[in-house]
């Protein structure tokens, strides 16, 4: 019998493959970049063939580092970059390069479906509002732009997957009996599952005009789903998969209704479990499956996504010069007091939830001659904690639950000055586990709970450990001061683009 359990972390830039003891420390990780391909502006493109090939790699690398072989791991977990998708034959053979989340080639489509029904048509069934995010339109439009690929469909021959279906299906044996599954977690995110029944839905497919003979089978997050067919892990079984940011929330240990988690990379994904009934949102959220263990009742969350955070200090960075490192940021901010009334909104591409305003455009509010690159630097990282508030709210409205704390990963955490100004604008505590790496975490989890590795949730919240806890210190005056002042500036981004 093993004793650690694997995760496979196929994210938008890289690949890890990381092994977890049963405390849910790190025993072995090896990562690997891929090539982003942007063909044109504003599409997104990767090689499924070097995602495959990487994930190998880092599989093989990470198990050498730490001299490990198959018997030594009682399963492997897989989770994914969301939405991505992929259009493959039965030889393994792509049809196209994957078209990644952020590519926004189907923003025709939007406006067509749209313009007959409004954006929120198939919000009722799916959670998703219509956008360019989501893998139905892009299956579409590889069905309607790749010349032979509908007729190919049609006939059965080609398959359809997000990353975690072409991963899984290449370690389970390609060509040679491959499994062709996806969990509830990555097909809620397609747009083409209802979220009542958890099964793809033939009205959605009608609409979108998509044959099901291409889609794979709808699986649970936890269960023995076969084993790994060929390589280093030959044997071992796959038995977890979660999209990266339900991943998240599960190795933050998010089990309860009302317990939620942020991200901070690039953007910001903030989600809330609301328990066993999907919670519609009447404030711009997205209603999405956050996990189901087994032959349990799915569990579904609220989401919100924060476009633009950490990318905020790249380009403080890269566009002004005004640092040199992006962890300078916070030297930078802490040398002044306060953010001399400066605010600054980072509507780069319109502002996302709760706003959803494409028309808006970034800003910076408040400057006087007083105003230094300290406190722009100072207001960049409160906006992260502004539009993180922006979002709970929201959050709290739709589910009607009080948030009682934050629990946070990503980069920007072991920003100390962003974690207690986070606290003290949301009022509540803010929290940072001893394990960092939360979602390949939660890809393990998921594995281990399919595995008896790990007896039940419970056990996994003995193994959540607090590295640092935030708690507010700020005046309710204050807070309220300096959020009204936040909102305003916020109102002076909208509409900049006619």
């Amino acid at each position: 019998m093993g004793q650690y359990i694997g995760a496979i972390d196929q994210g938008t830039t890289s690949t890890r493959f990381i092994v977890f003891d049963a405390q849910g420390a790190i025993v072995a990780v090896a990562q690997k970049e891929h090539a982003q391909i942007y063909p044109q502006p504003g599409w997104v493109e990767h090689s499924p063939l070097e995602i495959a090939r990487n994930t190998d790699e880092v599989i093989a690398t990470a198990l050498q580092t730490a001299k490990l072989t198959a018997r030594d791991l009682v399963a492997v977990g897989i989770t994914n970059q969301r939405e991505t998708t992929v259009v493959w034959d039965r030889n393994g053979r792509p049809i196209h390069n994957a078209l990644v989340w952020q590519d926004t080639r189907v923003d025709p489509l939007v406006a067509f479906y749209a313009g007959q029904g409004g954006k929120d048509r198939f919000r009722a069934s799916t959670g998703l509002p219509l956008a360019s995010y989501f893998s139905g339109l892009k299956l579409k439009w590889l069905l309607d732009n790749i010349p032979g690929v509908r007729e190919r469909a049609a006939a059965g021959e080609l398959l359809f997957g997000t990353i975690d279906s072409w991963v899984t299906w290449n370690l389970t044996g390609g060509a040679r009996g491959g499994l062709h599954i996806t969990d509830v977690t990555n097909a809620s995110r397609t747009q083409l599952m209802r979220l009542d029944s958890l099964a793809w839905d033939d009205e959605l497919l009608n609409a979108f005009s998509i044959p099901r003979v291409l889609l794979p089978r709808i699986v649970s997050s936890s269960e023995v789903y076969g084993e790994i067919a060929t390589g280093p892990l030959r044997g071992v079984p796959i038995a977890g998969i979660l999209g990266d940011q339900q991943a998240a929330l599960v190795g933050q240990t998010c089990f309860r209704a009302g317990e939620a988690k942020n991200t901070y990379g690039t953007g910001c994904f903030l989600l809330m479990n609301t328990g066993s009934t999907p919670v519609s949102s009447a404030a711009g959220l997205v209603t999405t499956v956050a996990y189901q263990l087994g032959k349990q009742p799915a569990h579904y969350a609220l989401e919100g996504s924060i476009a633009i955070a950490g990318a905020l200090v790249q380009w403080l960075r890269d566009n002004l010069g005004m640092i040199a490192k992006s962890n300078d940021i916070e030297e930078l901010a802490a040398s002044v007091a306060d953010n001399g009334d400066v605010y600054i909104v980072p509507a780069f591409s319109g502002l996302y939830a709760p706003y959803w305003k494409d028309s808006a455009r970034g800003v910076i509010a408040g400057l006087t001659r007083y105003a230094t690159r300290a406190h722009i630097a100072r207001a960049a990282l409160e906006a992260t904690a502004y539009q993180t508030r922006d979002v709970l709210t929201a959050m709290e409205q739709d589910s009607g639950i009080k948030l009682s704390e934050l629990r946070v990963d990503g980069g920007m955490v072991l920003n100390e000055l962003l974690m207690q100004f986070q606290a003290d604008i949301l009022d509540v505590a803010v929290v940072r586990p001893k394990v960092t790496e939360t979602t390949a975490l939660g890809a393990a989890y998921a594995a281990g709970l399919a595995t008896g590795y790990w007896r039940s949730t419970d056990e996994l919240r003995q193994n959540w450990g607090v590295a640092k806890r935030w708690t507010p210190a700020m005046t309710k005056e204050q807070r309220g001061r300096l959020y009204s002042a936040w909102q305003k500036a916020v109102t002076r981004s909208f509409g900049w683009v006619e």
